[in-house]
C-alpha cells in the first residue's frame, strides 16, 4: 500500500500509548512455559507478536484472546515439539527468543520466517547454547534462518558477545530456570542494548524465576525452578509513543500520551531527554507524558547505543531541525528488519538531505525536504518516522504496510488527532 500524507495544522489532544511489543513478547512466551494460568492485561496484538502467540500455541500453550487480555495456560517447562515449521514471519524476537526456548521440547524443531528474517545472524546465539546441552543449526550453515533445534538444555556455563544481539543473551535467559542444572551466562565484550535484556529479568522476576546479575563479573546466574502463572499488566510502549511525541514536535501542538510509565525499564524512554534537547517541552507523570513544541528543532548528538529503534526516528527529526545531528552508537541496527543506518541514508537522500552514513550512526543536516516519495523498504519503524516528515511537507510512502508489524493502530491514531492520511495502492 502506499501512505500519502498531507502537511498537518498543529496537534492537540490525549492519546494512549499502543501496549509494548517487547513486553508483549516476554509475558506470552513465559506464561506459555509456566505452571497455571496467567491472564495478560493490555498485551499488544500485532503481527510480531502474534507470532509468538501461534508459535507458543505450537509449542502446547493454550491462549485465548479477548478484547484487552490474553488468558494463557502455560505448559508447566514442558514445551510440546511443534508438530510443523514454526514460520515466525517477521519477528526477530521471537524468532530469537524460541531459539532457545526449543531447546526445551524433546525433538527437533525447525524456526523460520520471511525474507528479511532468514537474514537475521543467529550464530552467535547457536554457539552460546551448545555447552548448555543444545545442538541447534542453521539448515543453509550460513549461521542465519532457517534453525534447527534439537531438545536437551540442561543448562551449565555458557558466554556470549554482547555486541551482537540483546535478544541472544534474553532467549537463554528465559529459557535458564527451566533446565536442570540452571545457566551462567557470562558476556563478552560490548553490553549493548542492556535495558531490553533489564526488561527480560523484570519479566522472569514477576513469574517467579530468581536470576541475578553480577556486574563485576559480567555474569547472569540463573536458579533452576519453575515460571508460575499471574496476573500481568503490559505498559505502554515508548518506541511507537516517539512516533506520536515526534509527531507533535515537528508540527507543534500540545500532545499527553497515557500508559508511559515514569520509571519504565524501557531504554526508548531517552526520546523525552532527545525531544528536550532538540527544544520540544516535555511534562513527565507518573503514568503519561505531556510534550509541548512550536515546530522549530535544533540539532543535537545522539548516543543510542542503548535505544537503536529510536535510530529512525531521531534520522527524522534531525532532518527537520536546523543545524546539524549526530547519532552513533548503533552499529547493531544494521541487523535490524533493514539495515537501518544505509536505508535511513538511503530515504533521507532520496528527499535531498544531506547526511552522511558512518559505520556507528549518521550526519544529517537539517534542510529543506526537496523530494515527495520515499520506501519502507518493508520495516515497520521507517514507515512511522518518515510519517513525521510528511507531516511537516507532505510526503508519500511505498509499501507502508509494514507499520502493522508494531503498531497496528498507528494511522487511526493520527487521524484521530487531526491529520490528513490516505491510504491507496502502490503506484
Amino acid at each position: 500500500m502506499e501512505l500519502k500524507i498531507r502537511k498537518s495544522p498543529m496537534i492537540y489532544g490525549t492519546v494512549d500509548a499502543p501496549p509494548s511489543k517487547s513486553y508483549t513478547h516476554r509475558s506470552t512466551i513465559i506464561a506459555s512455559l509456566a505452571k497455571g494460568t496467567s491472564t495478560l492485561y493490555n498485551p499488544l496484538e500485532a503481527e510480531d507478536t502474534l507470532a509468538s502467540v501461534h508459535a507458543c500455541q505450537k509449542f502446547g500453550a493454550q491462549i485465548k484472546k479477548e478484547k484487552g487480555k490474553w488468558t494463557i495456560e502455560g505448559v508447566n517447562g514442558r514445551p510440546s515439539t511443534p508438530d510443523n515449521v514454526l514460520d515466525l514471519k517477521n519477528s526477530g524476537t521471537s524468532l530469537r527468543i524460541l531459539t532457545s526456548v526449543a531447546g526445551l521440547a524433546e525433538h527437533y524443531t525447525i524456526l523460520t520466517g520471511d525474507k528479511s528474517l532468514r537474514s537475521r545472524p543467529m550464530q552467535d546465539l547457536l554457539d552460546a547454547l551448545k555447552p548448555l546441552g543444545v545442538k541447534a543449526i542453521s539448515s543453509r550453515m550460513n549461521g542465519k534462518p532457517p534453525i534447527i533445534v534439537k531438545g536437551g538444555l540442561v543448562g551449565g556455563k555458557t558466554s556470549i558477545a554482547g555486541g551482537v544481539s540483546s535478544q541472544f543473551i534474553s532467549s537463554i535467559l528465559i529459557a535458564g530456570p527451566l533446565s536442570k542444572d540452571g545457566v551462567q551466562l557470562k558476556i563478552q565484550g560490548d553490553f549493548i542494548s542492556k535495558p531490553y535484556v533489564d526488561m527480560t529479568v523484570d519479566v522472569m522476576r514477576k513469574f517467579n524465576a530468581r536470576v541475578e546479575f553480577n556486574p563485576e563479573e559480567r555474569t547472569f546466574h540463573v536458579e533452576p525452578g519453575e515460571y508460575t502463572g499471574r496476573d500481568y499488566q503490559v505498559e505502554g510502549d515508548y518506541s511507537s509513543a516517539s512516533y506520536l511525541l515526534g509527531a507533535v514536535a515537528v508540527v507543534g501542538g500540545k500532545l499527553t500520551v497515557k500508559n508511559l510509565p515514569g520509571d519504565s525499564r524501557q531504554g526508548d524512554r531517552i526520546i523525552l531527554d532527545l525531544l528536550e534537547g532538540m527544544g520540544a517541552t516535555i511534562h513527565r507523570g507518573e503514568d503519561m507524558v505531556t510534550i509541548e513544541s512550536d515546530g522549530r528543532l535544533h540539532g543535537i548528538e545522539a548516543d543510542l547505543h542503548d535505544s537503536p529503534d529510536l535510530l529512525p526516528t531521531v534520522a527524522v527529526l534531525g532532518a527537520l531541525a536546523d543545524g546539524t545531528t549526530r547519532i552513533s552508537g548503533v552499529k547493531h541496527a544494521r541487523f535490524k528488519e533493514t539495515d537501518r543506518i544505509k536505508t535511513c541514508t538511503m530515504e533521507l537522500s532520496r528527499l535531498g538531505v544531506p547526511v552522511e552514513e558512518k559505520e556507528d550512526g549518521m550526519i544529517i543536516k537539517g534542510d529543506k525536504i526537496k523530494g515527495d516519495t520515499v520506501y519502507s523498504h518493508g520495516d515497520h519503524r521507517l514507515v512511522m518516522a518518515f510519517t513525521l516528515i510528511g507531516l511537516k511537507t507532505g510526503l508519500k510512502i511505498k509499501d507502508a504496510e509494514a507499520y502493522k508489524v508494531s503498531f497496528p493502530g498507528f494511522i487511526k491514531t493520527l487521524l484521530g488527532l487531526g491529520c490528513k492520511l490516505e491510504v491507496g495502492e502502490n503506484g
